[in-house]
């Protein structure tokens, strides 16, 4: 079957809402690994425990997107050749991409185990949650090279324009991950390791399958012998194009650490909350991360065949999509966001403090679409090297207005959620006086290859 989709002809707003949708289902149901781990801790195991899960939670995020930013950077190569339709050059750059991935996902997974009880006690993890966060952390980072291989596969299947087939493999995997969490955390009593456990392997499932598949039955990139082969111009070639991406990811999961660090000493009621308003947020950003995906999908395809103008209007279609979502959201929260924090834990001073934070920072959605569309054209038109400059604010933000705003007695560790809210709004400031530049017009990552 050939899902791949050509966005250089036809209607800008129809490719982007098309591609968005299979990729916000993927995107949805990869976050249910997250929501179903906190569901289950949370109900099962106690407040404690999900305050332990959820202080490794920026930490475990640093060390997968430095995977996932290559990806992301080797899937804008092939955008590009797939639009240009140079099929020969795009068949070299998915095996040599795969070899980059590869070797960054084992690197990052044994350096984080081995530094997980180093990394959480600079975060200041109260020591009665150590010994959880410890165990959760290591699972977890252990399973960044399943995490690495499945993001790959995902970037390579987008940049032909496929969204649907990921979408399958990851449907199962999802059920897969829930059944395996009740598996191991209500009947098998493996406590926070169990939840680890089970969305690792889940995780690791879809990747196999998804990669078997896509290039054993698929039609949309067939390897030849000849293709299966080391290219080192075009290895470097994935790499200064998706590094950029990695180490932005990297600073602002940083960022979030810095903030992670700040919320833990507040005690485990803030810890809870912050806990239950980052997943809850993880859940609804999705929309703005499938948005920025397809952005950059139909930028790639459309830069790589010379159609600039088109690729601009893409990005207009999906600034009002997201500004639309951004004020529904905001509605969503405001009026039920007692019940949605209700779902993750049953204190009362927990629920208060998380309802309250999501609409503070719901206030500010409209920024963060703006950062997730413009990002998503910048990626496409190879501006990857923007990604450093943008990875910088974020980091400059939230480090530097964190220990302010707490620090004021009348804002306290509501502090935690303004810092968030204010780091968008700069970021997404930052992110349109770079596309206005018109720099990216000549960042074209694939123009000399």
């Amino acid at each position: 079957m050939n899902n791949s989709r050509n966005m250089t002809q036809g209607s800008e707003t129809g490719h982007i809402i098309g591609f968005t949708l299979p990729l916000l289902g993927g995107n949805l149901l990869q976050q249910t690994y997250n929501i179903i781990d906190t569901l289950i801790v949370g109900r099962y195991l106690g407040d404690n425990a999900l305050a332990a899960v959820g202080a490794t939670g920026s930490v475990t995020y640093l060390f997968y997107t430095l995977c996932i930013g290559l990806s992301i950077g080797a899937g804008v190569i092939v955008s590009q050749l797939f639009g240009s339709g140079d099929n020969r050059k795009m068949r070299l750059a998915v095996v040599n991409s795969a070899i980059v991935t590869a070797f960054f996902g084992i690197a990052v997974s044994i350096i984080s185990v081995l530094g997980a009880e180093a990394v959480l006690r600079m975060m200041n993890v109260p020591e009665h949650l150590m010994s959880d966060a410890a165990v959760y952390m290591k699972i977890a980072c252990g399973g960044t090279a399943a995490v690495a291989a499945y993001n790959w596969i995902n970037a390579m299947m987008r940049a032909v324009g496929n969204s649907k087939t990921p979408l399958i493999f990851l449907g199962a995997a999802s059920i897969l991950n829930a059944a395996l969490d009740l598996l191991f955390v209500v009947v098998l009593d493996l406590g926070v390791a169990g939840a680890a456990y089970a969305t690792v392997l889940a995780q690791g499932l879809s990747a196999a399958s998804c990669i078997i598949y896509c290039f054993g039955k698929g039609r949309e990139i067939k390897l030849s012998s000849e293709d299966m082969k080391a290219d080192k111009s075009m290895m470097l070639r994935c790499i200064k194009t998706g590094l950029p991406l990695a180490v932005q990811n990297g600073l602002v999961s940083v960022s979030m650490t810095a903030l992670q660090r700040v919320t833990n000493g507040f005690g485990d009621n803030v810890m809870a909350a912050y806990t239950v308003s980052m997943r809850i947020e993880q859940f609804i950003q999705q929309p703005f991360a499938s948005l920025s995906a397809a952005v950059s999908t139909f930028t790639g395809q459309n830069i790589g065949a010379g159609k600039s103008d088109r690729a601009v209007k893409g990005l207009r279609s999906a600034l009002k999509i997201s500004t639309v979502f951004a004020f529904a959201v905001l509605v969503l929260f405001a009026v039920f966001g007692r019940k949605l924090t209700a779902c993750f834990v049953s204190g009362d001073n927990v629920i208060y403090i998380a309802s309250r934070g999501i609409v503070m920072t719901g206030v500010f959605y409209w920024a963060l679409g703006i950062i997730h569309t413009v990002r998503g054209f910048l990626n496409g038109a190879g501006d990857t090297g923007y990604a450093l400059v943008n990875g910088a604010v974020e980091v400059i933000c939230r480090i530097g207005f964190a220990p302010v705003l707490t620090a004021i007695s009348s804002v306290g560790f509501w502090g935690i959620w303004l810092t968030t809210a204010l780091t968008w709004f700069i970021t997404a400031a930052f992110s349109l006086i770079r596309y206005k530049s018109g720099k990216w017009k000549n960042k074209a990552a694939a123009s000399d290859l």
